[in-house]
């Protein structure tokens, strides 16, 4: 759909993009980047041979806008951007907390505004990107967007009401999970091991795990019960997290995580 791309504000999650976007086919002349630093721009250049332009420039030039940088950040950009957008042109958010109606009410009436919440692993091409069309966008939006950032990993399209959810989920679902590594590598130190052995042997059950649950189509429950056998290790293991309300401690964690992002949303940071 989109001849020219412009990725504005190419930190690492921009530049993640703009890799996978290369890797899936895209060529680098139909590719724009900005950066708030000079050699910044210049080591993206040398590095994926890809044009650096101003903010003004890239909102004159491309097709579709991708506004990856902070949320302190977007009012300040959308000021700049727009005297230079026409309706015609996509623009995506990858900033978390903003809504499409705060970008939509400053820029053209009737621009189409896609919002995406990236997590982190889309530095290794495992990322979940979760997609939501402003009040202009239409399908061809939304799956253009899928085709970009489906090149660093899986792509889930919600209702914005569904975004904060899925914020306190899989944007900072990431962090859980390295809080758990964190905690059990400490467990397997106080356990005898040494730091190393035990970080590989959790990082290895992790992903043995992820894999298992991708892949196996089981629910969590019946992968957890293979493991559990009556009286054994893995038992007493679980009562302990039980008895410490681990679970409930989770879910009270995401809904704080979901609250902050609306609190974020609604501009009360």
């Amino acid at each position: 759909m989109s001849k020219t791309v412009a990725v504005l504000g190419t930190g690492k999650i921009g530049e993640a993009l703009l890799s996978g976007m290369i890797r899936a086919g895209w060529r680098p002349a139909h590719l724009l980047v900005t950066t708030r630093r000079p050699e910044r721009a210049t080591e993206l250049h040398d590095r994926y041979g890809v044009e650096p332009a101003t903010n003004a420039d890239a909102a004159k030039r491309a097709d579709t806008l991708i506004l990856a940088v902070k949320p302190q950040d977007m009012g300040k950009l959308l000021d700049e951007l727009g005297p230079h957008l026409t309706p015609d042109r996509l623009v995506i958010s990858a900033a978390a907390g903003i809504t499409t109606a705060f970008i939509e009410e400053r820029l053209a009436t009737g621009t189409p505004v896609v919002r995406v919440m990236p997590n982190t692993p889309v530095l290794v091409d495992e990322g979940m990107s979760v997609i939501s069309a402003g009040s202009h966008a239409l399908a061809a939006h939304l799956t253009h967007t899928e085709e970009i950032f489906g090149g660093v990993g899986k792509t889930l399209r919600v209702p914005e009401s569904q975004q904060d959810a899925a914020t306190a989920l899989s944007g900072s679902g990431p962090a859980y999970f390295y809080f758990l590594v964190e905690a059990m590598t400490d467990a397997g130190i106080l356990l005898g091991l040494p730091r190393a052995q035990a970080h590989d042997l959790i990082v290895q059950a992790a992903i043995g795990a992820a894999v298992m649950l991708r892949d196996s189509g089981e629910h969590p429950v019946k992968l957890r019960e293979a493991v559990t056998s009556p009286a054994g290790t893995t038992i007493s293991a679980i009562r302990e997290l039980e008895n410490h309300g681990v679970r409930a401690a989770l879910i009270a964690a995401i809904e704080a995580a979901r609250d902050r992002s609306r609190a974020l949303a609604s501009g009360n940071g």
